[in-house]
């Protein structure tokens, strides 16, 4: 009998055993099929990835990529680019939902930001300074000698008209009276007045200089604007950057593609960093894609401070330069700072 319950006893345990392991074995399935779920909704199918960029440093710094799409070397997305001769032509498309991704002046950032409700996040600042006064003389050695002068400039509403804004009223000249701006509607109309004009001056970004130069010789650089900036930030507590262009995605749309977003910035990254490093090579690109010519982007790439600063170091560039332009003008950064909402983070 004593045998007996024992055996039974064992066959129980054993059966107790078999058990768990088929619940175990139950378990580490369904963790499998969790872990497979998991991995298909990681590898999702590619989305599409409309792209602008303005046809100047913020296109020319995605040139690498938009050759690599072209390749068929880079197939993680579905990546469309165009490239626009003015923000006038973004702007819309981007309210709109044609585009997705657009490369645009750094204050219409916070504008569009605060007219669509935070509908625009910024994912990365892409072009420091890049403006300059240019003249076809020796008139202009300092910001002072502007007062008087009439300047070929285009960019109203955007960056370059609060940059030189800026820069004329620290140093006591009155943009509305004391100089008479001719704005144009494109960087190629001040280089056009600037050739027909002897005398004439111009502010211009690059690479939209060195075009001009290689026009006529005997136009220079009369002031570097990043460098009139920083001497004013001398004597200010709160010392800003000059910020020329940003790059902006729909909020929508980093909220429902994050890892697009993210494949889209990495991708950037490596052409701006191929960019700055192989001058020749990235020259080729940018004449190819007829951004300029290959020989005017071999001069001017050098001088076309193309970055990409994602993150806290985004942000805290950003932010101060917005506050500068809010001080000067509340309507230039669209009435009001952006909210956290407005930076990008990874």
């Amino acid at each position: 009998m004593k045998k007996l319950c024992s055996w039974l006893l064992v066959l129980v345990l054993a059966a107790a055993s078999l058990a768990g392991c088929g619940s175990q074995s139950t378990d580490e399935g369904s963790k499998q099929s969790e872990e497979n779920s998991a991995k298909q909704e990681q590898t999702a199918e590619p989305v599409d990835v409309n792209i602008a960029a303005l046809k100047g440093p913020t296109a020319m710094g995605m040139v690498k990529f938009m050759d690599d799409v072209d390749k068929s070397e880079v197939d993680d997305e579905n990546y469309n680019f165009q490239i626009a001769a003015s923000a006038d032509e973004v702007t819309p498309k981007l309210v709109q939902g044609e585009l997705d991704i657009a490369a645009v002046p750094a204050n219409l950032a916070s504008v569009l930001y605060n007219n669509t409700k935070g509908q625009v996040q910024v994912l990365a600042v892409n072009t420091l300074g890049v403006l300059y006064i240019v003249e076809n003389g020796e008139t202009v050695q300092s910001a002072a000698d502007l007062k008087g002068k009439t300047i070929y400039a285009s960019g109203k509403g955007s960056t370059p008209e609060y940059a030189l804004n800026y820069i004329l009223t620290e140093n006591g000249i009155d943009p509305a009276a004391d100089v008479t701006i001719e704005w144009k509607s494109e960087h190629s109309e001040c280089v056009a007045a600037l050739a027909n004009d002897p005398s004439g001056i111009a502010m211009l970004p690059q690479p939209f200089v060195t075009t001009a130069q290689t026009k006529n010789p005997n136009i220079r650089v009369a002031l570097d604007l990043t460098e009139e900036w920083d001497k004013i930030q001398e004597n200010k507590e709160e010392k800003s950057a000059l910020l020329t262009g940003v790059v902006v995605a729909r909020s929508e749309f980093v909220k429902e593609n994050p890892e697009a977003v993210a494949n889209f910035l990495d991708h950037y990254k490596e052409s701006v960093d191929y960019v700055n490093e192989n001058t020749d090579d990235a020259a080729k690109l940018v004449g190819q894609y007829e951004i300029v010519t290959e020989e005017v982007a071999k001069k001017a790439l050098p001088e076309c401070n193309i970055v990409c600063i994602t993150g806290d170091e985004m942000k805290e560039q950003l932010s101060g330069y917005l506050q500068v332009l809010l001080d000067a003008n509340a309507q230039s950064i669209g009435g009001a700072l952006p909210e956290d909402d407005f930076y990008y983070s990874e």
